[in-house]
Formats: C-alpha cells, sequence, structure tokens
C-alpha cells in the first residue's frame, strides 16, 4: 500500500507540522502574561538592589582594566583587587536587599576572605595595608566619614573614648 497526497492529506500534514512548530511559541507567549500585582511590587522592590548590583559590577570591570607595567606580580594585584572589591561589593548588597538567611551568611564569609585576600595580594607586591579599617557593612563614625581614604590606615585613637 502507498500513501497517495491530496489536497486533505497535504492540509491535514500542514496543520500538524504547524501546530508542532508553532506550540513552543504559544506556550512561550502564554508565560508572558501580564505581570500579577505581587510581581510588579516585586519588580519595584527589587529595582534598588538591581541598580546598586549593576553599578558594583560596571565599577569592577572599569577598575580591572589596568594599563600593564612590565610587572606581571604588580599587574594581577592591579586587576585581582577591583575584582575582589566587586564580590565585596556585591555580597554587601545581599546584605543590604537580600532575605536568604544562608545566602546572607555566605555573604558575610565572602566580605571577610576578599578582605583578606587583597590585604595578602597588596602585602606580596609591597604595598602598605592598612592595619584597621571597618568592615563595609559598618559605618565609620561621622566624625571620620569623610577623613578616611581606603588605602591609607586609620589612626586608631580618632573616635575611640579614654
Amino acid at each position: 500500500m502507498f500513501f497517495k497526497p491530496n489536497p486533505g492529506t497535504a492540509l491535514f500534514g500542514g496543520r500538524v507540522l504547524f501546530a508542532f512548530f508553532a506550540s513552543p511559541f504559544v506556550f512561550a507567549h502564554d508565560t508572558h502574561h501580564q505581570p500579577t500585582e505581587q510581581a510588579v511590587v516585586a519588580t519595584v522592590g527589587e529595582k534598588s538592589f538591581l541598580d546598586e548590583n549593576e553599578a558594583a559590577m560596571t565599577k569592577m570591570m572599569n577598575d580591572m582594566a589596568v594599563k600593564p607595567t612590565g610587572d606581571i606580580d604588580r599587574d594581577f594585584g592591579a586587576m585581582m583587587t577591583p575584582h575582589h572589591q566587586g564580590a565585596i561589593d556585591m555580597a554587601v548588597i545581599e546584605l543590604r536587599y537580600g532575605k536568604n538567611e544562608q545566602l546572607k551568611r555566605i555573604a558575610q564569609e565572602i566580605i571577610v576572605d576578599q578582605m583578606q585576600e587583597i590585604a595578602a595580594m597588596r602585602l606580596a607586591i609591597g604595598e602598605r595595608v592598612s592595619t584597621i579599617s571597618p568592615v563595609p557593612t559598618q559605618s565609620l563614625p561621622a566624625s571620620d566619614a569623610g577623613n578616611h581614604h581606603p588605602d591609607m590606615p586609620m589612626d586608631m585613637s580618632t573616635g575611640m573614648k579614654k
């Protein structure tokens, strides 16, 4: 028996092919329905997080684009320090906006680990390392806020009561 195509069979076959190839587009369209009120609220609440995260990523990428000095170790440190600082900045943002306690603990660990690695890299290439610096999630006393440069050690007596 050999199947002989006719206009009805061709039309049926065309419909089957259309249904086969069009169904992913139809289903994809169905999943892009109008956002619910709850989804809109989540999007508005997430805007600050996304904006700050994007700014941290942009700063990290810009700061990693260093001009080579001819000293491979110094260049490595110059590129890796902003990379690690970017991880710190993003972890701080997670602590500020995140809700998941496990992720917030991981973010805290990232901050400590990356700060230690930045200090170790600076020491390895002979740069001076700050002996005291606030954890990024802590604020400096108001009297110190405008006077501290992150690469310079803080005066330990500043802000301390005797």
